[in-house]
């Protein structure tokens, strides 16, 4: 199972589509349960991956440290914007087999969204991991919205050549920056997306696998299918709040029906689950969509018509990528490309799927 750890609901940024730090009565900026009761949950499961979240995490780097040296887990994974990335021993790094960092394409798109200079100290932490040996799995994290370029942000990315993996998230669903979503869609991120799927179809003819992974993991999905919903929250994956409440998602921090434990030391813990609801259930694109995300699901912030129409593109992308299935088959039946390199993710590394 996949283990959240919300080290901190504080962020030392306050990018334009989250606005920075949960509310400090909602998400406790501090740990207030002891480290023991998270050990005992967590290593009773022989193939636990923890990933530490924020907030961000950083901001918390002794307790990072303190769950790296006193938990056993199978898997270490953290999701940071990198800014604090020296507040964080090497040792510890270099036992992080994922870490995501957030950045959103070009200099230009990424200030834009996250702040003057955050996509040069990005790149500074980039080339700290890269100078300390890191070898794990390093993967671009970007938020997408309406001044990104999907294509030409994505392979800025690529054309750096730090990154084993690019992932990306749509702003959708909570945010309420948007100006034309939907003309957005239409005259922008649709022809990108085609653009970038036909680049990576042509990389992959040539033996070369760009490592996208929306690409990547509905490629996966639709070969053998996954977890419902494909992060795994509330199946495969909990998050452990900073105050000991265990809820399916780690971004529902206000949702009553997210709360499905607690580290408790008067009590076993015992977990139940939260499964999707709705007419994803009954959809044709389930077994490779798998509902996209648990709290856009079950939420609708965006109302039924904003619900359908990132559905909608959500059906578009995966028709993109099937239908350059045959194509990859044969290549792999002939020996051009080997299905492993094709493969991800191995496990479940917090990286969502679905865009």
């Amino acid at each position: 199972m996949l283990y959240f750890i919300l080290t901190t609901g504080e962020c030392n940024l306050g990018c334009r589509y989250c606005g920075g730090s949960f509310p400090i009565d909602k998400v406790p900026w501090k740990i207030n349960y002891e480290l023991k009761l998270l050990k005992d949950f967590i290593e009773k499961d022989d193939d636990a991956t923890i990933a530490f979240y924020g907030g961000e995490p950083l901001v918390n780097s002794k307790f990072v440290e303190e769950v790296i040296n006193k938990i056993n887990a199978k898997r270490y994974v953290i999701q940071t914007n990198g800014i604090l990335i020296d507040r964080l021993r090497e040792d510890c790094w270099n036992r992080m087999d994922a870490i995501l960092l957030s950045i959103d394409g070009t200099q230009k798109t990424t200030d834009y969204y996250r702040g003057d200079s955050v996509y040069r100290s990005v790149i500074k932490a980039v080339e700290k991991l890269k100078r300390i040996g890191y070898q794990g799995d390093l993967i671009a994290r970007m938020a997408v919205s309406e001044q990104t370029d999907i294509y030409d942000d994505v392979m800025h990315l690529v054309g750096l050549g730090f990154f084993d993996h690019i992932h990306w998230q749509l702003d959708v669903g909570w945010s309420d920056s948007w100006v034309d979503f939907e003309g957005w869609v239409e005259r922008s991120y649709k022809q990108g997306i085609s653009k970038l799927v036909d680049r990576w179809a042509s990389e992959i003819s040539k033996g070369n696998v760009l490592g996208l992974v929306p690409f990547l993991g509905v490629l996966k999905r639709i070969k053998k299918g996954g977890v419902v919903p494909p992060c795994g929250s509330g199946v495969e994956s909990v998050s452990i709040m900073p105050d000991g409440k265990i809820r399916a998602c780690p971004i529902s921090f206000d949702a009553g029906w997210s709360v499905i434990g607690e580290l408790d030391r008067s009590m076993e813990v015992t977990l139940h689950k939260v499964g999707i609801v709705g007419e994803c259930i009954a959809c044709n694109y389930l077994k490779v969509c798998g509902a996209r995300c648990l709290y856009f699901n079950r939420e609708r912030l965006w109302g039924n018509k904003g619900f359908e129409t990132v559905c909608e593109l959500t059906k578009f992308t995966i028709d993109l990528i099937e239908s350059r299935l045959e194509s990859i088959e044969r290549m792999v039946r002939d020996g051009e490309i080997d299905w492993d390199d094709l493969d991800y993710p191995k496990f479940n590394n917090s990286t969502e799927i679905i865009p």
